[in-house]
């Protein structure tokens, strides 16, 4: 999210009325709800997570105990847990 100058962007008539309900502070503007981006979606971090979690399933597949890999990818059991659970629906499917 990145911040404009509402001097630069809004008409002085639309400033002024919008400064009569908040003067001087910040304010939030959402998207339009079909303009909205889904998470991760202008980062890599979606796909980063993917991959980890393919990681993480080849490992136990290969015979590491989840704990292991609790304490190798810094999670707590119960995610790594919730991960394999996930990978095994995904194969299945």
């Amino acid at each position: 999210m990145s911040y404009k100058k509402a001097t630069q962007i809004l008409p002085q008539e639309l400033l002024e009325k919008i400064q009569e309900y908040v003067d001087g502070e910040f304010l939030y503007i959402p998207r339009i709800t079909d303009r909205k981006k889904s998470w991760g979606e202008t980062t890599r971090i979606r796909q980063e997570l993917l991959d980890r979690n393919e990681r993480i399933f080849a490992d136990y597949v290969a015979g590491e105990r989840m704990e292991s890999l609790a304490n190798r990818y810094f999670l707590s059991l119960k995610s790594i847990q919730r991960i394999i659970g996930q990978q095994k629906r995904e194969q299945n499917e």
